[in-house]
């Protein structure tokens, strides 16, 4: 009978010990439930908006659109960043068209850099340029359609004063 007692014993004292978690899980138990109620609602919206975003690629195949773009390109430290790319076009656009006075080297200097921020600029949107392989006014004909992709693709640059005609050199 001394086993007997003892298992007795420790079950009146496994008892006497759950007794608070009893007590604790009969007075929370409506915040139980609503933590396990909410925690399923999320779990079901997050698997939701997951189909509905497998279901919205699907229909317009963004895999397709996407499969061209090498997105290593954005992971080079050489890279410039594209911020930094639209400063450098709005400061030396301004110059360019306001660089009335200065000398022709000055100018040709200033059209050199600013051509070479166009092209980075289209190599990190993904935009085809022709600016090297042209001279004269095909090159400004060039320029202006870049600049209209650049405007298109979010890139503000500044446009030639309308109150003053611009002087062809």
């Amino acid at each position: 009978m001394g086993v007997g007692r003892t298992v007795l014993l420790v079950l009146a004292f496994v008892a006497v010990a759950s007794l608070p978690v009893l007590f604790a899980l009969i007075f929370c138990a409506d915040e139980i439930i609503d933590r396990v109620a909410c925690g399923y609602a999320e779990w079901r919206d997050r698997r939701r908006e997951r189909r509905t975003i497998a279901r919205l690629d699907r229909a317009i195949e963004a895999d397709a659109l996407t499969r061209d773009i090498d997105l290593s390109e954005f992971d080079r430290t050489d890279r410039r960043p594209l911020e930094q790319l639209a400063a450098d076009l709005r400061r030396l656009g301004s110059q360019r068209l306001g660089g009335t006075g200065r000398s022709v080297v000055w100018h040709g200097a200033v059209l050199q850099a600013y051509d070479d921020r166009l092209r980075m600029a289209c190599r990190a949107l993904g935009i085809t340029e022709h600016l090297t392989e042209l001279t004269g006014v095909d090159q400004e004909i060039e320029r202006v359609r870049v600049e209209g992709l650049l405007h298109a693709a979010g890139l503000t640059l500044p446009a030639a004063r309308t109150g003053r005609r611009q002087q062809h050199r």
